[in-house]
């Protein structure tokens, strides 16, 4: 799926978006004070909540709409290998600055609460890959457009996003208007 129109999360009548509301924990002044975070591993401990979230990843693309899944470092990576496992399709993980073994593009970016930098393989997209980027929780968008840009800069294209938690308020829809996002519980 190319670039195309976005799509905001499921609301409380969505069976999906009530699995992850009801596995959220939100843990105060995580990783710094002010910060309300919001902790997805008691959703990835209950199998059968996990397996509907991935399934539900999975069926909002078409088959072979994309052809590898790229999860950011860490929970990303979680995501990522579930729907790629379920979609049949490798995973191509990006990585905090200095983790990758091999030759690395890399780029900088600001967080919601800092700044970062992220890495790929420079030969992670042979040819022109689809990529369906995952991660677990949208906020600003910095993540996710840093991560669009390395897999470009590696050659591969952004067939979509997906993420299970969007925090709409943080307005980080607005910054990755160019590619298909998908959220499967907006807050």
């Amino acid at each position: 799926m190319s670039a195309g129109p976005a799509s905001a999360g499921g609301t409380s009548g969505d069976p999906v978006a009530a699995l992850i509301t009801a596995r959220i924990r939100n843990v105060p002044d995580f990783p710094q004070p002010g910060v309300q975070f919001k902790d997805l591993t008691p959703l990835f401990a209950d199998g059968q909540a996990f397996r509907a979230v991935v399934d539900a990843i999975v069926r909002r693309y078409e088959p072979g709409s994309f052809d590898v899944v790229v999860g950011v470092e860490a929970r990303g990576f979680l995501v990522a290998a579930a729907v790629g496992y379920a979609a049949g399709v490798g995973v191509v993980p990006v990585r905090k600055a200095g983790k990758l073994p091999w030759q690395a593009v890399s780029t900088e970016y600001a967080l919601e609460y800092g700044e970062a930098t992220i890495e790929v393989h420079q030969d992670a997209f042979l040819g022109a890959d689809q990529a369906l980027i995952v991660d677990d929780v949208l906020a600003t968008g910095g993540t996710l457009a840093a991560t669009a840009g390395l897999v470009h800069r590696a050659g591969g294209q952004v067939a979509g996003m997906s993420v299970l938690l969007e925090l709409a308020v943080l307005g980080g829809r607005d910054r990755l208007s160019p590619y298909d996002l998908h959220s499967l519980l907006a807050v």
